[in-house]
């Protein structure tokens, strides 16, 4: 299945969805922050959620909740494969090395860093 590109306003959708697990639209609607956007926007975000195949419902008489199902960490995948190819040449090099020139690692961040290569590295 491929996975298409969210715009912010879906994407903040999803954050939500991914924490609730499952919610109605008013569900959605409180858990974003102030100012609160109208129902019938959030209810139209979902719907096209849905048809980009990242959220199903079940109904309930008349009333649908919603969840998840491309979850966070497979569009962490497709979001992050998308940013290395994109601007980074497919390098994890050249990417590393521009968040550390724009201080996004801190020390302790790249000590883990390490640590995860060199796991690797035993393999």
């Amino acid at each position: 299945m491929e996975i298409k590109e969210l715009t912010r306003a879906e994407e903040q959708i999803m954050q939500v969805l991914w924490q609730l697990k499952r919610g109605f639209v008013k569900d959605v609607i409180d858990a974003l922050p102030e100012p609160k956007p109208a129902y019938n926007t959030v209810s139209t975000f979902i719907r096209i959620l849905e048809t980009k195949g990242f959220v199903d419902h079940a109904a309930f008489g008349k009333s649908y909740e919603y969840f998840p199902i491309i979850s966070k960490e497979q569009y962490q995948g497709y979001a992050t494969d998308k940013l290395l190819h994109g601007y980074f040449d497919n390098s994890v090099k050249r990417m590393f090395s521009f968040f550390v020139k724009k201080e996004k690692i801190d020390l302790k961040e790249a000590d883990e860093i390490m640590r995860l290569i060199e796991k690797l590295k035993e393999k």
